[in-house]
């Protein structure tokens, strides 16, 4: 029995969003009892040339949206990247959250086969196949930028672990 586009995506993405989500509400409970102004979190790096924290979510919705509509032939929700705080952080994962459970089996099937090409700024990207799209490109930099909040959050004295990346 093989596994569909949509199985392999989008259950994935919303269950890891929600752990996502509760690694934003470990930050902003850290803030909150440590009397952090949520601005040095939510503007937190790993290093001067990386994307702070609220960027790598931004990213991280935007992939996972943006690729998902593609592959299901839908136009996918635009977004203003103008969050500011971790109360807009989870906004955006619970509207990008909102917009997978839009999405159904159906929508997707045959996506595996379809060629996908996008620009990013000046950068144009082309995939013969949907399932090297998925498997080369959203699902790699979801999971980078994903990674990549929960360090710089940890970094900065957050109590993460693993438990709060896989579900075990």
């Amino acid at each position: 029995m093989s596994i569909s586009m949509y199985e392999m995506s989008v259950p994935v993405f919303i269950d890891h969003f929600e752990m996502w989500s509760g690694i934003l509400l470990k930050g902003e409970t850290f803030a909150e009892i440590r009397k952090i102004d949520q601005e040095i979190l939510v503007k937190g790096r790993l290093a001067p040339d990386m994307y702070p924290l609220d960027r790598q979510i931004q990213i991280g919705t935007d992939m996972v949206r943006k690729g998902i509509a593609r592959l299901a032939g839908v136009d996918a929700p635009s977004y203003e990247d103008s969050e500011i705080t971790f109360s807009d952080l989870q906004e955006r994962i619970k509207n990008t959250v909102h917009f997978l459970h839009s999405i159904t089996p159906e929508q997707m099937i045959g996506s595996e086969d379809k060629a996908i090409a996008f620009s990013i700024r000046e950068n144009e990207f082309t995939f013969e196949k949907g399932s090297d799209y998925l498997t080369q490109w959203i699902i790699p930099h979801f999971f980078f930028h994903m990674t990549t909040s929960y360090n710089i959050l940890r970094s900065n004295g957050v109590k993460l672990g693993k438990r709060n990346f896989v579900k075990m």
